[in-house]
């Protein structure tokens, strides 16, 4: 019914715009202006807005409403002598009976309570419905009655749609700061069982390993240090091959290529980033991993079958549209008059793109590798399919590796307890990742603010 009284409510908006509108022309404002639609925008919002607030307020709290009300209708020795699992079980049968399917072997009082909670929740939904109705007429007729030609309707929506920005972005500010104090908890709890020196600079990655009782929660076997040397290593591989080579193609389709060439090779690379990471897993696990080992036995090296060089490689292409979009948007807003002024006074072609292209457009270029990095830092898919689980402590491109989001998803896709240490150190894991994230942007902010200080005037 919810999804029906949004249709609803968005209609009668709608219909609230035009009733505004037309009010507005009523009072000789000219039709060709934007006064009449900010009148009938203000009329809409004041609709739109307790409608959608209401339907979101009783979708909320109807449902915990409901369940209170079944649990405390319930016999006393029933609720009482059962558990947390017991109290779900009973609302889900109830839930199952008041939605129509039977259950035979179901407590009686059990089906009772079923039938009530199916006669609320029709006394509810009527409940629903007059409450969202009330509130949209209200919000109609509060608005109604203020408008006129001395009503500054453009001030008043303008201050309405910069309150719900500001709600946005306050939302996405507290989502982010509760997410980082989820992983803080956790963490800390992780960090009391393991010690934080154990944990940054030990040299076996083992979470797996018993735990005795008498031990501080296996200390030597959470040392994350291999873990880290993975992620840098994969990742250091991906920039060396995508940063060159989606400099050098934005470079030519800016400078070089022709117009026909950049119609359809811009649609190629985007084609590159729309393909699925288990695509590009498969390819490495199938086609990079074993055509890296044959070169390297062809060179007398030893190569892992699933190697660091391999990923680093697959997941270098998988983000090379990234680099190269960006750059390439950086090197186009560069303003021709600085390409001019350079070929006028003799530099050719080559010695404008490096001495005068690339220092203009250097905080774009820099946006778009921090950009590349952060998503190589958080790529999974690839590492989990085509590298391992196995952490060593090596900085070796031929042999096996693993990042930190790959053991994040082994080590929470386990059976482990929420309080056990393996558990508990994935937490530390993101934690980590994310305070290495966020000194990265610190660092990029300075740097872009240099190329800022260096770009010619």
């Amino acid at each position: 019914m919810a999804g029906s009284l949004v249709l609803a409510t968005l209609l009668f908006a709608a219909a609230a715009f035009f009733t505004g509108r037309a009010a507005a022309r009523e009072y000789g404002v000219g039709p060709r202006r934007t006064r009449p639609a900010y009148h009938g925008a203000l009329l809409a919002l004041a609709v739109a807005l307790p409608g959608l607030a209401a339907i979101t307020a009783w979708s909320v709290l109807e449902p915990v409403a409901l369940d209170r009300l079944l649990l405390a209708g319930l016999p006393h020795g029933l609720v009482q002598t059962a558990d947390t699992g017991g109290r779900a079980l009973i609302l889900a049968e109830s839930h199952a009976i008041a939605a129509g399917r039977a259950l035979p072997h179901a407590d009686p009082a059990v089906v009772e309570a079923g039938l009530r909670l199916a006669r609320w929740r029709g006394i509810g939904q009527l409940g629903f419905f007059a409450i969202t109705a009330a509130a949209m007429l209200a919000g109609f007729l509060a608005v109604r009655a203020r408008l006129g030609p001395r009503l500054r309707a453009r001030t008043a929506v303008e201050r309405v749609l910069t309150a719900g920005l500001v709600a946005c972005a306050s939302v996405a500010l507290l989502t982010t700061l509760a997410i980082l104090l989820s992983l803080a908890g956790e963490a800390v709890a992780f960090f009391r069982l393991v010690r934080p020196g154990a944990f940054f600079l030990g040299t076996t990655w083992d979470p797996d390993v018993a735990l005795r009782a008498d031990q501080v929660a296996g200390d030597a076997a959470f040392g994350a240090l291999p873990v880290f040397a993975g992620t840098l290593l994969v990742a250091g591989i991906a920039m060396a091959v995508a940063v060159p080579l989606g400099l050098l193609v934005a470079i030519h389709l800016v400078e070089y290529a022709r117009a026909d060439t950049r119609a359809w090779a811009r649609p190629a690379l985007e084609i590159l980033a729309g393909v699925p990471t288990v695509v590009y897993g498969f390819t490495a696990l199938l086609a990079v991993a074993p055509a890296v080992q044959r070169a390297g036995m062809a060179l007398g090296l030893e190569v892992s079958p699933n190697s660091a060089l391999a990923v680093g490689l697959v997941t270098g292409v998988m983000i090379l549209p990234l680099v190269s979009s960006l750059a390439d948007d950086a090197l186009g807003a560069v303003p021709r008059d600085l390409r001019e002024a350079s070929l006028a006074v003799g530099a050719t072609r080559a010695e404008t793109v490096l001495h005068v292209l690339l220092p203009a457009a250097m905080p774009g270029i820099l946006g778009g590798i921090l950009l590349a990095l952060s998503r190589i830092v958080g790529e999974t898919m690839i590492v989990l399919m085509a590298a391992g689980l196995v952490a060593t402590a090596s900085l070796d491109p031929l042999g096996t590796t693993t990042t930190v989001t790959v053991q994040i998803v082994t080590l929470l896709a386990s059976d482990a307890p929420l309080d056990d240490p393996r558990t508990l150190a994935a937490f530390a894991l993101g934690l980590t990742l994310f305070a290495a994230t966020f000194c990265l942007n610190l660092l990029a902010l300075r740097l872009i603010r240099r190329a800022h200080r260096a770009e010619p005037r």
